[in-house]
């Protein structure tokens, strides 16, 4: 029998497709469909259920990581003083058996040039702070401050540092920690990690030195110029202050050096 070329009607071409197999395919569209708003509704419950009525786009997760820092900063400051009294411990218990006069001379030299030794004379402390967060131009011609005008950076605070060395102090302390060879001043966001610990402005920074030739050192330094202009236009915070006779205490966290090569 010869079939006739032409399309059946509603087939594209193809063969009909069988009533029952119809139908089971529609059972299984009616249950994939199901299914989608089925998951659709376990999203929106376990959302729901996790926000507790309260907007789960918020900053507590920041807020969250901030009090783990500050709770490890406060922890690694703990461990510090622990350190420091033990290794006190140790050499009382030590005691002096053995040791020459000119043996403990020398230990004393080593503890002072490792700053592990408290230290003592006159001080003088400079004070960094941000702007006030709606500080405008103070002066003519100067443009609305951007985010970055109004805070403390970490090269405002390795100027100091490096303007106080330079100035001959015999040793530095920022905010409670006392600055040992391997101290590195970084800043992360707007708060500052020094050896382990987190801190915020403002930040206090004291030098046991002449007091004289750290303050010229101060004004000498081209950085700190600088940051004098935004200290004049937005406001920044500046202030140098004599402390008279005191004490900066000795650095009380681990010495040893992991990263280290001999020189030639």
């Amino acid at each position: 029998m010869h079939s006739s070329s032409a399309d059946l009607p509603g087939t594209g071409g193809g063969r009909p497709e069988a009533p029952g197999r119809r139908n089971r395919r529609r059972r299984a569209l009616r249950l994939l469909t199901a299914g989608v708003f089925a998951l659709a509704g376990l999203i929106f419950f376990t959302s729901f259920n996790t926000a507790k009525g309260t907007d789960i786009r918020t900053d507590a997760s920041l807020l969250k990581l901030s009090d783990l820092i500050q709770d490890r900063s406060r922890k690694n400051g703990e461990l510090e003083n622990s350190n420091g009294a033990l290794r006190d411990g140790v050499e009382s218990f030590a005691g002096d058996k053995g040791v020459t006069e000119a043996e403990k001379e020398r230990l004393a030299g080593l503890e002072a040039a490792a700053a592990t030794a408290p230290l003592r004379g006159t001080g003088l402390t400079v004070t960094l702070d941000d702007a006030p967060p709606d500080a405008g131009p103070k002066l003519p011609g100067y443009p609305d401050p951007q985010p970055n005008d109004l805070v403390i950076h970490q090269q405002d605070l390795q100027a100091v540092v490096n303007a106080l060395w330079h100035g001959g102090a015999d040793g530095i302390r920022v905010m409670d920690q006392r600055l040992i060879s391997t101290s590195a001043v970084r800043c992360v966001g707007n708060t500052l990690i020094l050896q382990g610990r987190v801190y915020s402005p403002p930040y206090r920074i004291t030098a046991v030195g002449d007091g004289d030739k750290l303050r010229k050192a101060l004004d000498d330094s081209p950085q700190i110029q600088n940051y004098q202009l935004y200290v004049a236009v937005y406001g920044l915070g500046w202030s140098v202050k004599d402390e008279g006779r005191t004490t900066l205490p000795g650095y009380s966290g681990a010495v040893d050096l992991h990263y280290a090569k001999p020189t030639e």
